[in-house]
This record gives C-alpha cells, sequence and structure tokens, in this order.
C-alpha cells in the first residue's frame, strides 16, 4: 500500500497531534490557569486579590519577554547560519556598543518595573489598621499553637501538636483559630521558643515569628471575606515534628464568631495566655543573677 493511504504514519502522527491544539486552548480557560495555579480564589481575603493579580501579570510579563527572547535567538541562528558557499571565518567584532547598551537597559528597565509593583502591594499589605475590630495573639511553639482573643480576653484551649498518620492526622484536634467574616483583624504574631512562620494556606500570606521582645513586622492585619476553613501550617524549619505543626481558620459570620467566644468564656478559657508560657532557657539564669546583685 502507498505511504499516501489513509492508514499512512503521517496521517496517523498528523491525527494525533490534532487534539493538542485543543487541549491547550480547553486548559487556558480553566480557573487554575486563570488564578496562576494559586491555591485559592482571590476573594478569600482583601490581600488575595493584590498576590494573585500580583502573581498573574508577573508571569505573564514574564512570558512575553521570553518569547521575545527565544524569537531573538531562534532570529540568529537561522539569519547568521553557516551557508553552504561560505569561506573561512565570518567578520569578527570584538562588541556592539549599541546592543550592549540595549541588553543592559531593557534588563535593568524590567527589573525595575516589578520591583515598584512589588514594592507597591507589599506595602498596601503591610499597613496596619487604626482600629481594628478583632485582635488576636498567635503563639507559634513546638510544634503547636496558642491562640489568644486580646479584646475579648479568652482564650483556645493550649494547642496540640498533630501526629500524622497518612490521613492528616487528627483533624479534630487541631488548634482552631476563628475570624468573622468582613471584619477589620490584626494577627500579632509570637514564639514561645524557636522560630516559626504563620502560614495560612488559602490566605496566601505567611510571615516569620521569633522568640524575644524586639521582633520586626510580626503582625498580619487582614479583612477575612469568604466564610469557610482554611488549612494552616508553620512554614519555617524548626525541629523534629516541624511538619506536625498545623491549624485549622475558621471564618464564620459575627453571631457565630460571637457565640464561640461566649463558650470559651463558659468554659473558663478567661484572660491571655501570654509570655509567662514561653520557654527561654536563658531567663532562670537572668533572674538568679539578677538576684544575686540584689543587696
Amino acid at each position: 500500500m502507498s505511504s499516501t493511504g489513509k492508514n499512512s504514519p503521517k496521517r496517523r502522527r498528523g491525527a494525533a497531534l490534532i487534539p493538542v491544539p485543543a487541549l491547550l486552548a480547553l486548559t487556558s480557560c480553566s480557573a487554575e490557569v486563570q488564578r496562576g495555579w494559586l491555591p485559592a480564589e482571590r476573594d478569600i481575603t482583601d490581600h488575595t486579590p493584590l498576590v494573585t493579580d500580583l502573581w498573574v501579570n508577573s508571569w505573564i510579563a514574564a512570558l512575553i519577554i521570553g518569547v521575545i527572547t527565544w524569537g531573538l535567538i531562534l532570529w540568529c541562528v537561522i539569519a547568521y547560519r553557516r551557508r553552504k558557499d561560505t569561506v573561512g571565518f565570518p567578520r569578527q567584532m570584538s562588541y556592539n556598543l549599541p546592543l550592549e547598551v540595549f541588553y543592559l537597559s531593557v534588563p535593568l528597565m524590567v527589573v525595575g518595573v516589578f520591583f515598584v509593583f512589588t514594592d507597591r502591594d507589599q506595602r498596601a499589605m503591610d499597613d496596619r489598621f487604626e482600629d481594628p475590630d478583632v485582635v488576636i495573639d498567635v503563639r507559634g511553639k513546638q510544634w503547636a499553637w496558642d491562640f489568644n482573643y486580646v479584646k475579648e480576653d479568652v482564650h483556645e484551649d493550649p494547642g496540640v501538636q498533630a501526629h500524622l498518620d497518612g490521613n492528616f492526622g487528627t483533624p479534630d484536634r487541631l488548634p482552631t483559630l476563628y475570624l468573622p467574616v468582613d471584619k477589620k483583624v490584626e494577627l500579632q504574631l509570637n514564639s514561645r521558643d524557636v522560630q516559626h512562620s504563620f502560614w495560612v494556606v488559602e490566605f496566601m500570606q505567611k510571615r516569620d515569628m521569633y522568640p524575644g521582645e524586639n521582633q520586626f513586622n510580626r503582625y498580619i492585619d487582614i479583612i477575612p471575606t469568604r466564610t469557610g476553613e482554611y488549612t494552616g501550617k508553620c512554614a519555617e524549619l524548626c525541629g523534629e515534628y516541624h511538619s506536625e505543626m498545623l491549624f485549622k481558620v475558621r471564618v464564620v459570620t459575627e453571631q457565630e464568631y460571637n457565640s464561640h467566644i461566649a463558650d470559651l468564656r463558659a468554659k473558663g478559657n478567661t484572660g491571655i495566655r501570654g509570655d509567662e508560657y514561653d520557654r527561654n532557657p536563658a531567663r532562670p539564669a537572668l533572674e538568679q543573677a539578677q538576684q544575686r546583685t540584689e543587696p
């Protein structure tokens, strides 16, 4: 049978390639692609739209720059390829000043644009509320979390470490932080022992937590805008059971939030579990030294 028949290898290969453009077109319209494969939708908090737009637009700009760069490389390969009738080497050039200025200035401008937009969004996310509706003192510890509702003067039960068994451990026992939807929330981040990092995956924002009094940027001010349950974890390697330092965040209505606060107060969880529970090996030695120096 001739190679031009209906079942020729060329025809089969061509038929196999037909679905590829269709698949690419379909995947480009999916929600995952539109948000840049980020772990959540853009309206979880007031900050997630900033993160999503910065991430997606940065990839679009990088793709455009990549296409231009690849095009120039291919053009040089084709335009300046060695011809069959070429004899010897082409004319050698040690430099091309306009081209070198172009290739130096364009990357500097690109980096400058990325810096301006990143700095703008970072400053917006770092702004603090003058009078937040809810203030929560978050304490990271090896390997769990303590949550204190400062204005309400109550606290959650002391956090218990998760125990991974292949089924995400014991999710019902994970420390759970309650946040009211559409309210200004300030999370004040502290560590009881070593460096940790507070990360709510769907919020697309995290911040490191350091032990001690002098800490820099140890807060996150957000407005949760969608009710639901979200995943939290420590994002800084903090010891042997770092992977089991998990927690949950429940964004609820204001009525449900107030009801939860009332339940905590009714069960006796009043007051703030603060610095007195921090682990500071140097503190006993300092106290003993002060006692020896006192008259």
